[in-house]
């Protein structure tokens, strides 16, 4: 018997090279802001899920944040949102806000934090020749 695991919503913060790096936005702080996020996490008793990883490649538009569906919604067709620029508590709310109520495919983000969406890296494309 294949048994699959239901995950929440996933808050999915890069701390790479650029964001979390209070050297190119000394005007953040980036350990607050991931507290803040955890600490949310932790209250919504397993409604939504925060972890970091590396680099996750728009740096210029860094603090980037992937907004990831949970497992029923991702079913239904939802699919991970790109955040770029979270780095003010209004942002962070805001994504609080929209994983608390279920994140992609099952809640509608606040309008501004859609202002902040932007699109993943292309994924490296191999060279065809003709």
């Amino acid at each position: 018997m294949l048994r699959t695991t239901q995950q929440p919503c996933t808050l999915v913060v890069c701390r790479g090279c650029c964001c979390g790096n209070g050297r190119k936005h000394p005007g953040t702080d980036h350990a607050w802001q991931l507290d803040r996020l955890r600490a949310a996490a932790a209250d919504s008793g397993g409604g939504f899920a925060v972890r970091t990883t590396d680099c996750l490649g728009p740096c210029d538009q860094a603090n980037v944040v992937v907004v990831q569906p949970s497992t029923a919604a991702r079913r239904a067709g939802a699919r991970a949102v790109w955040v770029g620029f979270a780095m003010d508590d209004d942002c962070t709310g805001d994504l609080i806000d929209w994983a608390a109520a279920g994140g992609p495919g099952l809640a509608e983000p606040a309008v501004a934090l859609q202002l902040q969406f932007i699109r993943p890296p292309r994924e490296k494309r191999a060279r065809v020749r003709r």
